[in-house]
């Protein structure tokens, strides 16, 4: 980003690492300056939770309103039953208007963590596309929307460019997904005032698409703003564990196991981690990002301290502190830890030593289980685990025991009742 902003938001996106690209930097810069600005970004109801992934774009709306800004969640309620094709190997399975809702009010819970949504200028609005989009009617939208497309131009971009490249088959449904994004944007601007689309980069052509159509349509100008699209500084895609997606819902993933994921930071990531998902000051980040040796860990402790505090409550950020504290220096079991509880007819005669490592998420098959035990990389109540074929009843399970897959990744187990 070489233009230098004047407004305070495009200063601090730029600050802490948030901008990819934009559209036109000084016409959005000049457009903040002037007053409250409204700014969007969707998200397809695909999931009843959020997870990691989507935690920049989320902190970058949460800038946007500190710095006067309107922000807009657009659910995707009506595009979602058509499924975006961008950067995807296959076709979306296609989600009912029920499970679409509950995931709508699934996500709803970790916006309000992050957003204030009111009546006052900037308090922050969300909507559903499906308002404007379950009611056209076909023929029209083709006569007035559709003709402003080039499928010629629809090609050449990237997320669709790969997917024909590779010789994936793109359904019309999904071909028609950039036309409705661009629709939203459309919509927005006549219905709220809406200014600026924000998104990953992958999203850049749909953004670029929706600001043509709104220029031909309404005559009016509007903008895109970008974030990089993240990986971890070993090249690994962001949100990602080895137990699958770092959701935002506490019921989807605990707190601790949130906290211990911000916890288990590579030493490379700290301070660009912290400027972008947490309100530490900057040259906060910038000491904590240059620490090393055992002060790193420290430093570590804080960004998850952070992160899950915004989240989740200060409260439940000290208590994973605590727990983490007890299991990783004491040697002690953390009532807060992930936990299996099993019922007396589950267990039965005996239960398997590599079915609870399944079960209680430490591994994804038997078979990784077993090759845990084998490199001896589990352990059982802090002791080394070598025999694959330990079964353990329910006198065994009268107390509870705990899991450990290598150093950092806990679980309990317990008979229910």
């Amino acid at each position: 980003m070489t233009y230098t902003p004047k407004s305070e938001f495009l200063n601090v996106m730029q600050e802490r690492g948030f901008v990819a690209d934009c559209t036109d930097y000084q016409g959005l810069d000049e457009a903040l300056l002037k007053g409250v600005v409204p700014g969007y970004i969707g998200y397809d109801a695909t999931a009843a939770s959020l997870h990691v992934g989507h935690l920049m774009n989320i902190m970058m709306l949460r800038w946007f309103q500190k710095l006067g800004g309107k922000p807009i969640t657009l659910m995707g309620g009506g595009t979602t039953k058509v499924g975006d094709p961008s950067f995807r190997s296959d076709e979306r399975p296609l989600l009912g208007p029920d499970q679409i809702q509950a995931n709508i009010d699934g996500m709803g819970q970790v916006f309000a963590r992050y957003l204030s949504y009111g009546e006052a200028p900037s308090d922050a609005l969300m909507l559903n596309n499906a308002e404007w989009l379950d009611g056209l009617n076909y023929l029209e939208f083709l006569r007035d929307i559709g003709r402003h497309f080039s499928v010629n131009r629809m090609l050449s971009f990237e997320s669709v460019k790969s997917r024909l490249d590779r010789e994936q088959s793109l359904s019309f449904l999904e071909f028609n997904y950039m036309i409705l994004q661009a629709y939203d944007f459309l919509e927005l601007n006549r219905r709220y005032g809406c200014l600026v689309q924000m998104g990953g980069s992958d999203q850049w052509g749909n953004i670029v698409n929706g600001i043509d159509l709104t220029r031909r349509v309404l005559d009016h100008e509007i903008y895109g703003l970008t974030t990089p699209l993240l990986a971890t500084s070993d090249g690994k895609k962001m949100g990602k564990s080895a137990n699958g997606a770092i959701w935002l819902n506490g019921d989807m993933l605990s707190p601790y196991e949130f906290w211990q994921f911000w916890r288990n930071t590579t030493d490379a990531d700290v301070g660009r981690f912290a400027k972008l998902y947490t309100e530490l000051p900057v040259d906060e980040c910038d000491r904590l990002g240059a620490l090393g040796g055992s002060e790193i860990n420290e430093a570590k402790v804080i960004l998850a301290n952070a992160v899950t505090a915004l989240l989740h409550g200060e409260e439940a950020a000290k208590t994973a502190e605590a727990t983490a504290r007890e299991v990783f220096e004491k040697g002690g079991v953390g009532g807060d830890l992930p936990t299996l509880e099993l019922t007396a007819e589950e267990v039965g005669d005996g239960i398997s030593i590599a079915q609870l490592i399944v079960r209680s998420g430490l591994a994804k098959s038997g078979k990784e289980a077993k090759r845990l035990i084998a490199d001896n990389g589990a352990k059982l109540d802090d002791a080394p685990l070598t025999d694959a074929g330990l079964m353990l009843d329910a006198t065994a399970l009268s107390q509870t025991v705990k899991l450990s897959a290598g150093k950092k990744r806990h679980a309990l187990v317990k008979l229910a009742g």
